[in-house]
């Protein structure tokens, strides 16, 4: 059974700015290119805590990271382990990340690219990502795992709506 790569799916801490400042001004150009960094630096910390949630099990940090409601969606390398809506992932999650028997051990994501849409409401971004973890105490990972995804920014707060992992056959 392979269970890793579902770890990309942990919780999110949330950074926000605002298009606007308090006076409802337009902000000026070093202004809106500050607001675009805070979110990029907030997608990748929604993009990293969607993986880390899982060395501690940190379900709510998961359940926050993502969508939750029926335009959730995930590609995995398999096409049976497809997720289509947050119902079906929080069955996932209780069957098998919250499983005594799964324990995370180790995570990389690397070269991260995030892009934020022109309105800063999308952002999409791609990685490569080493995924490590133990299914009954036998080791399982995923090493460069080719890692898209889409965000939106729901109230304030950056959630993953769509999530795509593959391999590469050469």
């Amino acid at each position: 059974m392979r269970v890793f790569g579902w770890m990309a799916l942990a919780g999110l801490f949330l950074v926000t700015s605002s298009s606007f400042p308090v006076m409802g001004a337009p902000r000026s150009a070093a202004g809106a290119d500050a607001g675009r960094s805070a979110d990029k630096a907030a997608v990748k910390k929604v993009i990293e805590a969607s993986i880390g949630w899982a060395l501690h099990k940190d379900k709510a940090l998961l359940y926050e990271s993502v969508a939750q409601d029926s335009a959730f969606f995930i590609f995995h390398p398999d096409s049976a382990s497809t997720i289509v809506g947050f119902d079906a992932f929080r069955g996932l999650v209780e069957r098998v990340f919250m499983n005594d028997a799964f324990k995370a051990t180790g995570f990389e994501i690397k070269d991260l690219a995030v892009n934020l849409s022109e309105t800063g409401t999308v952002a999409w971004f791609h990685a490569y990502l080493d995924d490590h973890g133990e299914w009954r105490g036998k080791p399982s990972s995923w090493v460069n795992a080719r890692w898209t995804g889409v965000l939106e920014k729901r109230d304030g707060k950056w959630v993953i709506v769509q999530m795509h992992f593959s391999f590469p056959k050469d």
